[in-house]
């Protein structure tokens, strides 16, 4: 056995969870998580430092992925944590919405219920069928998600615009903030980002119904099995 095989298996060179844990793009996770909870306290009152650091938390969404790629730190755990992040950053603004909008409470809980329901049914469908990561999307599968997942400018901008119009809502409810021609500066970025957060809403519903099938496939392959053995 040669000397590098011998510091191969010494049990000092093995990773542990620890070092999952610390791993350049999840520190970049924590930090999200850091800025998103601090924008919480930002938000009733302080629009402008809340705009950034929530901001900030969101930007941060494309530095790990970098950084897991450059680094060759990606992880299953890093995976989950990114997408438990958006969903919780996304669903807390919702909640204040609710609150600030009552209106169209309705409306809110509609879209938090489809965030939720299509990513989590996505990614536990993927990990049913033995996929490696919900980002796998085939053109055969579904060409809206493959579009979706595998080209990143088309990710980014998705997600950056359904940012957008959520805090383009809550801008709204200040009358302190600038305007144009007498029309909030924020209600002119509603209706600019409008029509992304449309297709981020329709990649959901897409998502949750291939997820959905991919899920009864399953379910009748193992039945079917059974039947025949």
């Amino acid at each position: 056995m040669s000397m590098t095989q011998t510091q191969e298996k010494k049990p000092g060179n093995l990773l542990t969870s620890n070092d999952i844990f610390l791993f350049i793009p999840n520190l970049i996770g924590y930090s999200r998580v850091f800025s998103a909870i601090l924008s919480l306290f930002l938000m009733k009152n302080h629009p402008i430092y809340c705009t950034i650091v929530y901001s900030i938390s969101c930007l941060l969404d494309a530095g790990d992925g970098f950084a897991a790629r450059k680094y060759n730190q990606t992880s299953r755990f890093g995976a989950v944590l990114d997408m438990v992040t958006d969903r919780c950053t996304t669903s807390a603004l919702i909640c204040y919405l609710c609150n600030a909008l009552p209106q169209f409470m309705i409306f809110f809980q509609l879209l938090t219920s489809l965030d939720l329901a299509s990513h989590y049914m996505h990614m536990y469908a993927t990990v049913i069928s033995g996929g490696s990561s919900h980002k796998n999307i085939t053109k055969e599968s579904s060409w809206l998600l493959n579009l979706y997942y595998t080209n990143k400018k088309v990710l980014f901008t998705a997600c950056l615009f359904n940012e957008l119009f959520y805090l383009a809502l809550y801008l709204r409810e200040f009358d302190h903030l600038p305007t144009i021609f007498n029309v909030k500066c924020a209600t002119i970025l509603v209706f600019i980002t409008l029509p992304l957060f449309i297709f981020k809403q329709f990649t959901n519903i897409v998502q949750l119904k291939r997820a959905a099938v991919l899920l009864a496939d399953i379910d009748c392959d193992e039945r079917n099995s059974i039947k025949s053995s």
